[in-house]
């Protein structure tokens, strides 16, 4: 069957064909007929850990905070530079299992960075950071700007 796109002048049932539809409906096609013929076997998308990041800006301070559950303080790297946080981490998870003589042992791993832009200036000195029941929290001090001395006008 050919597909095109067909035209017709003033009538209300035309439709175009859509590529990317189709592209849905095959991918559709392939998870049902992988599932049929695989039903013991469970197809995992790629994790993509990107959590959102608030940033706050208080008198003193700005805070930023992000949901990272299942992350280990460990796994997790902080750094300030040019008005910008990165945050990165790595998430390893290793299951075993053993059942009626057999043995299954899966492994995942995820990782992401993520910068965001800060609304001030800010020292790493006086930082906090704080992973709490899957929120880390950072505290950083804002800079004392020195007073800009005023150029007169002559």
């Amino acid at each position: 069957m050919k597909r095109g796109l067909i035209r017709r002048e003033n009538s209300p049932s035309v439709s175009r064909w859509d590529p990317f539809d189709e592209i849905k409906q095959t991918q559709d096609y392939l998870n049902d007929l992988f599932r049929e013929f695989l039903p013991s076997v469970q197809w995992k998308g790629g994790e993509t850990l990107a959590p959102l990041v608030d940033v706050q800006e208080k008198d003193d301070s700005v805070v930023v905070t992000t949901d990272l559950p299942g992350v280990d303080k460990k796994d997790v790297d902080i750094s300030v530079s040019e008005g910008m946080i990165e945050i990165s981490a790595t998430c390893k998870k290793e299951e075993e299992k053993e059942e009626e003589g057999y043995f299954q042992k899966e492994r995942s791993y995820s990782s992401f960075s993520r910068a965001v832009s800060l609304p001030a200036s800010v020292t790493e000195e006086g930082a906090t950071a704080k992973l709490e029941e899957g929120v880390l929290t950072v505290t950083l001090p804002k800079t004392k700007e020195a007073e800009k001395p005023k150029i007169p006008i002559e």
